[in-house]
């Protein structure tokens, strides 16, 4: 066997490991999995998560998730909560505590204070006869059959069990609570998903005096002047009660040069196209991005809810607010 075969092997043999693990833990979901949640919609204060090592690792990673999933959540180091940082848990919170052997020094020594403060604790570990789970208000099985490491030592199936179930604590949350695309984007605000789930058209589109507007009986040699000075490569054109009746843009342009027209005698509304690219200021600005890409257009006429024009959009104004 190769060198670069056998370290195939022992990666897929990772792989299978510690996909039995996961399969086991989908049979441990039962009522106690259902309390955990119950434990936490019914909290008023925060979840906090604790660890140590490795389990402190996922800790942190369960948190995470649960806050960005509408459970208001934070990690504590078990370490420093004995030291000081268990002020920081109050009564009204629950505690998740991860520690496979369920005897984690570190861990153990925080119990009496939690039960003194009657904090609800929800532990996960391998052992459910183990200090941890039995102080549980609820004890969550995480145990695994065989570590992934072919030493038995390191944490591998052991925290991937861990790291699941708490993914499926903070999905079903989730649905529990009605957490929204719209909420995920609020709680995400400085990534592309929160910008393409909360910008709008109206935060970007351009309106009032800068909309290239002409009348339908203007003379092409002054619309191209109002084109010229929007820089929108196009002009919209307004009927005598000032509503929109077409678009004109540098295209039409070339086309009504190449028929022949005199664009110093011939009104715009005899040339203009009354088929446009329209959005309303409601819609999200990832999908004026996507109308432009899939139309191959660079600028949009933008109308509100009773089809009034409002504003133009361009796609360099996408750019710039990274929604594409």
């Amino acid at each position: 066997m190769t060198a670069k075969s056998r370290l195939s092997a022992s990666a897929l043999r990772t792989i299978d490991i510690e996909q039995r693990a996961i399969a086991e833990l989908a049979e441990k979901i039962d009522q106690r999995f259902d309390a955990a949640c119950q434990l936490i919609l019914a909290c008023k204060g925060r979840v906090v998560v604790t660890g140590m090592g490795k389990s402190g690792h996922i800790g942190k990673k369960i948190a995470a998730t649960l806050a960005s999933t509408g459970t208001p959540s934070m990690y504590v180091h078990p370490g420093e909560a004995s030291h000081g940082d268990i002020g920081m848990i109050t009564d009204q919170d629950v505690v998740i505590a991860i520690s496979n052997s369920g005897s984690t020094a570190e861990v153990t020594l925080l119990l009496p204070v939690l039960k003194r403060k009657n904090i609800p604790l929800i532990s996960m570990t391998g052992d459910q006869h183990s200090e941890l789970a039995t102080a549980a208000t609820v004890s969550l099985d995480v145990a695994v059959s065989e570590e992934a490491c072919p030493l038995g030592l390191a944490p591998t199936s052991s925290t991937t069990a861990a790291l699941v179930l708490g993914d499926a604590l903070a999905m079903a949350l989730l649905e529990a609570r009605g957490f929204t695309r719209d909420d995920f984007a609020f709680s995400h605000p400085g990534g592309n998903l929160g910008r393409r789930l909360l910008v709008k058209v109206k935060d970007v589109m351009h309106s009032g005096a800068d909309i290239p507007q002409v009348a339908a009986d203007t003379r092409l040699i002054q619309a191209l002047l109002e084109m010229s000075e929007k820089g929108f490569g196009m002009t919209t054109v307004v009927d005598s009660d000032n509503k929109l009746i077409g678009v004109f843009t540098d295209g039409d342009l070339r086309r009504t040069i190449d028929a022949g027209h005199n664009i110093e005698r011939t009104p715009i509304g005899e040339v203009m196209s009354s088929r446009y690219k329209y959005i309303h200021a409601g819609a999200l600005a990832a999908e004026a991005a996507k109308l432009m890409q899939d139309s191959n257009v660079y600028v949009l006429i933008v109308k509100d809810d009773s089809d009034a024009l409002v504003g133009i959009v361009k796609m360099h104004d996408l750019l710039q607010a990274n929604v594409v």
